[in-house]
């Protein structure tokens, strides 16, 4: 390798290193924001803080923050859960079968995914409350497994799309049934596929605020991106505290990108892909 190849290699290395510390500039100011009080953020003048606490950390342990946490999870998982299975299932239909009634499906996905959730929040609303479901974890996991569902189908299609028919027959001749081969052959195989559409169900679920700021009111019953906004008040803003939480909130879903990003990555190819 000569030397103008090497120079070139490193001067886009720190080329890709400038734009993604500019990129993600907000977050790390939030992060090392996170570890001032609020009279010290509002009082500096400098980006980078010059005093580092635990206060805003410690503080949080007397807020109702790890109530949220705990019920973004439930709901992430839920609505997951719900949204993954319905799609594996449906997206095998649509990639392995073609008939009329599986066309029509296939069309209403596209209908529904353009379909704008927020005409529907207030008849859900009326629906729900005589059931009692408002305030519950079980109605915003409905809603996200609904709304998740055409885009984590059409993947879980695209990806069993490249899953070659062939190994299928031979499981067939073998004398398994079709369910036998789809769960003995097809499941193992597209783990990566169904990793990447979980994990984004998971991401849209966790991260969603308008859908649960509808249908959850009360303080035992919010998820984190309705719950961190207590920390906004009318006439101030405990932006140590918010900061804090803010971090705290990002940390699952960093953790969660460390461990599987390659999945994520083979899955998104993989759906954008057909065999």
């Amino acid at each position: 390798m000569d030397n103008s190849t090497h120079m070139q290699r490193w001067g886009l290395t720190g080329l890709m290193i400038v734009i993604c510390l500019l990129v993600n500039l907000p977050i790390i100011l939030m992060a090392l924001n996170s570890f001032q009080t609020t009279e010290q953020i509002l009082a500096s003048r400098s980006l980078i803080p010059q005093q580092f606490s635990l206060s805003n950390y410690q503080s949080l342990t007397n807020t109702p923050f790890f109530t949220y946490l705990r019920n973004s999870l439930i709901v992430s998982l839920g609505a997951t859960a719900f949204s993954v299975t319905a799609a594996v299932l449906a997206g095998y239909a649509l990639s392995r079968f073609r008939n009329g009634l599986l066309d029509a499906y296939s069309s209403t996905l596209f209908a529904v995914q353009m379909f704008p959730i927020i005409l529907a929040l207030i008849p859900l609303f009326l629906l729900f409350r005589p059931l009692g479901l408002i305030n519950t974890p079980m109605s915003v996991i409905i809603v996200y497994a609904v709304v998740n569902l055409p885009f984590v189908t059409w993947m879980a299609r695209s990806y069993f799309d490249t899953i070659p028919r062939e190994l299928e027959e031979a499981a067939l001749i073998d004398g398994c049934s079709h369910i036998g081969a789809f769960v003995r052959i097809v499941l193992p195989l597209s783990g990566p596929g169904l990793a990447a559409v979980s994990i984004f169900a998971f991401l849209f679920s966790y991260n969603e605020f308008f859908i649960a700021s509808v249908f959850l009111r009360t303080t035992e019953a919010m998820t984190l991106p309705v719950g961190i906004q207590m920390f906004m008040q009318q006439f101030s803003t405990d932006w140590g505290s918010l900061m804090a939480a803010a971090t705290l909130t990002m940390l699952p879903t960093l953790v969660l990108f460390l461990f599987v990003q390659k999945f994520i990555t083979h899955g998104a190819i993989a759906g954008g892909v057909k065999g």
